[in-house]
């Protein structure tokens, strides 16, 4: 063969390999309101930026006549290419190649990416749409999995893990997305599950669909599982691309700088009013956020699991945050099982990558009854309580209104190491809110007196001087557990100054070899 043949062989090649499982197997895909493999990798990456590797490889499946039916890539597309210019690599299954199932050397093909990823110190972003196991190759495709799963594990809290589900994710297959950082899912055209319902109605007899068994709906709002449900993929690369750009390339490096033409002294005056006169009247959050944050940009992690507490990224003066706050708004902001862990989840992932935390307090305290109990609230609390007090990143905590009973340790508090402890005038910090106390403090005093219309004097006329004697900040920070009391209109500046103070901070646990988190 001359080399102006060869050449042509190669690029033929090349058109076979992006050609996929064929021209029938994608148009299917895209009626089905899915790309390709190839397709997701060229939106999500800078224009140009894509290096291929593996593309000429193949299985080497010898079972029920696989060596008849080969397709270059083998059902996986890998390599790498630049996000705003910062290195990322990527794995994207290809769902039209034997239906993105698994094989030994689909897993030779994601591990060689996340080797890369881990000596190069750079993120990795996997789209899965896989059928899963290759059944065809037995023990070598879970010995595949495994081999994924080992590499993930390693690289946790050293280079982010995102995984975007957009078509199937299935039985052993979902463990990998598992252990990675973040979860993207679509609606509609994705799903995740352990067993699927046609061994659901043979174990427990229950009929339920795929969408109600593992669709993205189901794990964004109710396992959380996933971390963000999208409409489309479209979306959902985009908004992946928005997430990469406030988490550092690895654990060595800090979160990257965006400049802003915020000012760091902008007073926001509607802060004053934002809490209500009653104490039990709820208010929203997030409003005090967009106030607060470098041009009301604030990008939302978990946005409709466990409502009650509210965590994501944005940034002060142009630092990249961990926001963690409290939700008054859904069950008036109680620490319950599902809060606790998402809080817990998030934190740890910002203490690993040196993304300062940001707490905003509001919470009556944890949720009471059997339910909870029974779901080792003590355990999923002492989560929480725990990354707080293992983190060693810079921590500024702002208590806007209630702060009782244990949740006031928890929540970022003084006594778990946090650095720099405001309140607002209106923040309530007590063992326990007025009227539970009088109950307690004076139930002898309370029951003794018969006339129902003088009890209910009493118990009003206590719980007021409660309020005056306990339920206000200036009682903490008489102790030096509140390190000021601030105007609420001046949160971004002593926040952002704050932030600023704390840059240099170094702080380490003792040596060990890994902690034991209460699981």
């Amino acid at each position: 063969m001359t080399m102006q043949e060869k050449i042509s062989e190669l690029l033929k090649l090349r058109e076979t390999a992006r050609m996929g499982g064929g021209e029938k197997r994608i148009a299917k895909q895209h009626s089905q309101g899915k790309f390709t493999a190839r397709e997701r990798i060229l939106m999500f990456l800078d224009e140009g930026s894509f290096e291929e590797f593996d593309m000429f490889v193949t299985h080497r499946c010898t079972n029920f006549g696989m060596e008849k039916e080969k397709y270059l890539s083998d059902g996986v597309v890998t390599g790498y290419g630049t996000v705003e210019g910062r290195l990322v690599f990527v794995y994207s299954q290809d769902f039209t190649t034997f239906g993105g199932s698994l094989s030994e050397t689909v897993s030779n093909k994601i591990c060689k990416v996340l080797d890369q990823a881990m000596k190069m110190g750079a993120p990795v972003v996997g789209f899965n749409d896989s059928g899963g196991a290759r059944i065809q190759e037995g023990v070598n495709s879970l010995a595949g999995y495994s081999e994924i799963f080992q590499r993930n594990i390693l690289a946790s809290g050293v280079i982010p893990q995102i995984s975007a589900i957009f078509g199937p994710c299935a039985g052993g297959a979902v463990y990998s997305p598992a252990l990675t950082d973040f979860i993207m899912m679509v609606k509609n055209t994705s799903y995740m599950f352990v067993t699927g319902p046609k061994v659901v109605k043979t174990v427990t007899n229950e009929d339920v669909t795929v969408e109600d068994l593992g669709g993205a709906t189901v794990h964004a709002s109710k396992s959380g599982v996933a971390h963000f449900a999208v409409d489309n993929e479209e979306i959902g690369i985009t908004q992946i691309r928005k997430l990469l750009s406030f988490v550092p390339s690895n654990n060595m490096e800090e979160p990257p700088f965006k400049a802003t033409q915020d000012p760091i002294n902008r007073l926001e005056d509607s802060l004053n009013q934002i809490i209500p006169d009653n104490p039990n009247k709820p208010y929203d959050v997030k409003d005090v956020i967009l106030s607060i944050v470098d041009d009301a940009d604030f990008f939302e992690i978990h946005e409709n699991y466990a409502k009650n507490i509210v965590v994501g990224f944005a940034r002060f003066n142009g630092m990249s945050v961990g926001i963690v706050a409290n939700q008054p708004k859904y069950l008036a902001g109680v620490l319950d099982i599902n809060s606790s862990r998402k809080g817990a989840r998030f934190i740890r992932f910002c203490d690993a990558f040196n993304i300062s935390l940001v707490t905003l307090v509001d919470v009556p305290g944890f949720l009471p009854g059997t339910q909870q109990e029974y779901g080792a609230l003590i355990l999923h609390g002492a989560k929480l309580m725990y990354a707080y007090g293992e983190a060693t990143v810079p921590k500024v905590t702002v208590i806007l209104r209630k702060n009782y009973g244990g949740a006031y340790c928890v929540m970022s508090s003084k006594h778990l190491r946090g650095d720099i402890n405001y309140a607002w005038p209106t923040a309530e910090i007590a063992v326990m809110g007025e009227k539970g106390a009088v109950e307690i403090l004076m139930g002898k005093e309370i029951a003794a007196i018969e006339d129902k219309e003088k009890q209910a004097e009493y118990i009003l006329e206590k719980e007021t001087e409660y309020r005056g004697a306990f339920a206000n900040p200036y009682i903490a920070a008489r102790y030096g557990y509140i390190d000021d009391v601030i105007e609420p209109r001046n949160t971004r500046f002593r926040v952002s100054r704050a932030l600023e103070s704390l840059k240099n901070k170094r702080l380490e646990n003792p040596a060990k070899k890994h902690d034991n988190l209460p699981l």
